[in-house]
C-alpha cells in the first residue's frame, strides 16, 4: 500500500505475482489521507506537512468526540478506495494559532482525525487481504509514519507481519518504484540491515575538526563507557557516532541521549530541543530485553515505527519515556548491528539496573538532524548537554564552553 500525493493517485494497492505488479485499487485526488491530516496540522496551529507527528502525540491526551461527523468526509468505501475531503474544521473546534497554548478542544480533535485515520487504514488492509491474501504487508508514504496507526494495523489487521522502511514519507515511496525496477530486471536485492546510509567521518577527520575548533577534547579508553557513566550521573549526551540515518529518525547515530528515570527528564529534553511540552520522547533498549517491558507492538522495532505498552512494572522506573497512553515508541538495537550503542546501553544497565536510554534526535526546533561534524558542535555549543561523544573523543561541557 503506498500513499502520497502524485497527480495520479493518493492511494494504490497492489501485489507481485511472477515478477510483475497488479495494481488492485487507486484512489484519484483530492480524496487523501495524508492531506486530511495536513488540513488538520494547519487548523491546529502547526506547521502543515512538517509537524503531523505533532497532531498524532497530542491526540493520545484527547477523546474522539467529533468521530461520528467526521466520518461524515473521511471514511471507506469497501472497494479499496476511500472518501477524505471537505471536512470544515472550524464547525468542530475553533482553529488554534501559532503558539498558543493547546486546550482540551484542539487534544479531541486530535484524537477524532487519528481515529478515523485508523478505522480507514484497516478497512483498506482488510479488503486488500481479501483481495490479495499473502501474510505481509509493506506501507510506505507520509501516513505510513503515523506509528500508532502501524501499530492498530498490526494488532488488528489480517497480517501476519507488517513492515514499514525507515524514511517512509511521501518521497519513501520512490523506493518502491527502484524495487519494482530492479524486479523487472531481474536483479536480486538484500533486505535493508539498517537505516545508517549517509555520510560518515574517519576518527582523524573528527580529530581534525575538533582541532580546527579549538575546544578541548580527550579519547577515552571507550566511549561507550564515558557516555554510560555520564548518564548514570544524570547528563544529557549528544552522540555522533557513524554514519548519518535515512529517514526521519535518530536511531542512535545522531542522537541526544539521557536517563529514562526521572520524568522531569522529559520537560528537560523538551527544553533542550525548545520542543512543545506534550511531545513524547522514545526509548532504546536491546533487542533482547525488549519483551520484559514493552508489548503490544511488533518485535524487533528497530525504526521506531510502531507503539507499544510499557509494563505496568516498569511505568515507575522509566517515566521519562511512558507517553501519557502508557506507551512508549520504542527503537530496538541489535548488538550484531549496532554493537556501541549496545555497549553504551549495557553499561548504564549495570550503574543504573535500568536497560533503557532515552533517544531523540540530535537537533533543535527548527533545525534540521544534524548530519556533520560542524552541525555536531554548533548543536553542542547552542544546548544546553553536557557532553558530546563525537566518535571516540568527549567534549565536556564545563571545558569546552566554560
Amino acid at each position: 500500500v503506498l500513499d502520497g500525493r502524485g497527480e495520479a493517485a493518493s492511494h494504490l494497492a497492489g501485489r507481485y505475482r511472477d515478477g510483475k505488479l497488479d495494481t488492485l485499487a487507486t484512489q484519484a485526488l483530492p480524496h487523501s489521507l495524508g492531506l486530511v491530516y495536513e488540513e488538520l496540522t494547519e487548523h491546529l496551529g502547526f506547521l502543515r506537512s512538517s509537524d503531523e507527528y505533532k497532531v498524532m502525540a497530542l491526540a493520545s491526551y484527547g477523546s474522539p468526540r467529533h468521530l461520528p461527523r467526521l466520518r461524515e468526509h473521511v471514511h471507506a468505501t469497501g472497494d479499496g478506495g476511500f472518501r477524505a475531503h471537505g471536512v470544515d474544521w472550524a464547525a468542530l473546534t475553533p482553529p488554534r494559532a501559532p503558539h498558543e497554548p493547546w486546550n482540551q478542544d484542539h487534544a479531541d480533535l486530535a484524537a477524532a482525525a487519528q481515529a478515523a485515520l485508523e478505522e480507514v487504514l484497516l478497512d483498506l488492509v482488510h479488503w486488500l487481504h481479501r483481495e490479495a491474501g499473502g501474510d505481509a504487508l509493506a506501507l510506505a508514504g507520509g501516513v505510513a509514519l503515523n506509528c500508532v496507526a502501524n501499530s492498530r494495523l498490526a494488532a488488528r489487521g489480517p497480517y501476519r507481519h507488517l513492515w514499514v522502511q525507515p524514511a517512509a514519507g511521501d518521497a519513501g515511496t520512490a523506493l518502491g518504484g527502484a524495487l519494482h525496477v530492479t524486479a523487472q530486471e531481474g536483479v536480486t536485492t538484500r533486505p535493508l540491515s539498517g537505516a545508517d546510509l549517509g555520510r560518515g567521518w574517519s576518527d582523524d577527520a573528527l580529530r581534525d575538526w575538533l582541532d580546527r575548533a579549538a575546544v578541548p577534547y580527550d579519547r577515552p579508553d571507550d566511549i561507550a563507557e564515558t557516555v554510560a557513566e555520564e548518564l548514570a550521573r544524570d547528563g544529557v549526551v549528544a552522540w555522533f557516532q557513524g554514519r548519518s540515518e535515512y529517514g526521519p529518525r535518530a536511531l542512535g547515530h545522531r542522537s541526544l541521549l539521557a536517563p529514562p528515570g526521572r520524568a522531569e527528564n522529559l520537560e528537560r529534553l523538551n527544553h533542550v530541543k525548545g520542543r512543545e511540552d506534550f511531545r513524547p520522547v522514545a526509548p532504546m533498549v536491546l533487542a533482547d530485553r525488549a519483551a520484559d517491558l514493552f508489548s503490544g507492538g511488533p518485535l524487533p522495532s528497530p525504526y521506531m515505527l510502531f507503539v507499544h505498552d510499557v509494563a505496568a512494572e516498569w511505568r515507575d522506573r522509566i517515566p521519562a519515556v511512558v507517553h501519557v497512553d502508557g506507551t512508549a515508541r520504542i527503537q530496538t538495537v541489535d548488538e550484531r548491528q549496532e554493537p556501541l550503542v549496545a555497549r553504551m546501553l549495557h553499561g548504564f544497565e549495570r550503574r543504573t539496573g535500568l536497560p533503557v536510554v532515552v533517544n531523540t534526535s540530535l537537533n533543535t526546533a527548527g533545525r534540521p538532524m544534524v548530519d556533520d561534524p560542524r552541525d555536531a558542535l554548533e548543536c553542542f555549543g547552542s544546548a544546553p548537554v553536557d557532553l558530546l561523544a563525537i566518535g571516540p573523543y568527549a567534549v565536556r561541557r564545563g571545558r569546552a564552553y566554560a
